[in-house]
């Protein structure tokens, strides 16, 4: 069975005609997940899902202990379940094993029991175990977690996911029994701003915010059904057209995760960061924090070392334009309102 899901064709991300917002956003979480995810809203049928699932195939390979169900690292002790913590203490012998980096699609009609996980009451008592299924968070630990029409979700659900993916962990509790596992993952959330928006606190907490539009023009229109076709007739032979440039934005993605922790961004730079966000009136301080660290894996994709007001000027309005107070009477796009702000402050 899970060799049959792994086999079916993935459309490469270096084909994908335009959205480049989105793409942009997509990669520089991959390389810092601390961002904090995407929420992507945009037009039905604009390739929303499409672009998230080829992502994955951009994700190198990641080293797990076999038949755990919580990916736990073998090497980082944060990113492993209190099982295999207690069997390193016991000198136990592990078996290491290569995976595909995990993508965990959210069905709408999913229960907290499924996305969190259950404690089994019973056998607890009468056992005296903590008797726990892990849930989707589990398997989403050290990949992503696609959640498609997450404006449709329901509120508290949306919440727990928020919590997890700023947490890193995942706890579940019933009647006085507690179980805590690591769930570190990329949260991506898409919709349609038809079917409404997330609540302003919700929103908030996605990192970056990209806009997906219809494609207007006629010949990039015909461009990306021919792709479709294309790939849809013969999968492999279109994979393997792409497969260089395919490997080459993989390795890139590599080398900025590396080279992210040395990128440095100047002290007045920060400062013209948080003016921006007090003169849009941003409540809290993660715009600010979010905005720092999308320049700097910007940089790190790039593969430059300092952050110029180029690279600010790049990310700031997808990682603001979701934290500005909607004002019902206010014609002006909210990006407009970012870009126009960071001018003023940058003399831009």
């Amino acid at each position: 069975m899970n060799k049959k899901t792994n086999e079916r064709p993935v459309f490469p991300f270096t084909s994908i005609v335009g959205q480049e917002e989105m793409k942009l956003s997509l990669i520089l979480n991959v390389i810092d997940p601390k961002i904090g995810g995407v929420m992507i809203m945009g037009d039905r049928g604009t390739g929303k899902s499409t672009i998230v699932r080829a992502l994955v195939d951009l994700l190198p390979p990641i080293d797990v202990i076999e038949n755990d169900p919580y990916n736990s690292d073998p090497y980082d002790t944060e990113l492993m379940s209190d099982e295999i913590l207690e069997k390193i203490k016991k000198k136990e012998n592990l078996t290491k094993i290569q995976i595909k980096t995990p993508m965990v699609d959210l069905p709408l009609g999913a229960t907290e029991d499924r996305v969190c996980g259950t404690i089994d009451i019973e056998k607890a008592i009468s056992e005296g175990k903590k008797a726990f299924e892990p849930g989707l968070l589990a398997q989403a630990n050290r990949g992503i977690l696609y959640v498609d029409e997450v404006n449709l979700l329901d509120d508290h659900l949306v919440d727990v996911l928020l919590d997890s993916a700023a947490s890193g962990w995942n706890t579940v509790e019933r009647e006085g029994i507690s179980i805590c596992h690591p769930a570190r993952f990329i949260l991506i959330g898409s919709g349609n701003p038809e079917e409404g928006e997330l609540r302003p606190q919700l929103l908030d907490r996605f990192g970056m915010h990209a806009q997906i539009k219809t494609v207007k023009e006629p010949s990039l229109r015909v461009k990306i059904v021919q792709q479709r076709e294309l790939f849809e007739r013969n999968p492999q032979e279109f994979k393997e057209k792409y497969k260089e440039e395919q490997n080459k934005l993989m390795n890139n993605i590599i080398t900025a995760r590396k080279k992210f922790k040395n990128i440095t961004i100047k002290y007045e730079l920060l400062e013209k960061i948080s003016q921006i966000c007090s003169e849009l009136n941003v409540d809290g301080l993660r715009g600010d924090m979010v905005t720092s660290r999308a320049s700097k894996a910007l940089v790190a994709f790039e593969n430059r070392n300092e952050v110029t007001p180029k690279d600010i000027f790049t990310v700031i309005t997808l990682c603001l334009r979701h934290r500005l107070r909607k004002d019902p009477l206010e014609s002006i796009d909210s990006g407009f309102k970012v870009q126009e702000i960071f001018k003023k402050v940058f003399n831009y």
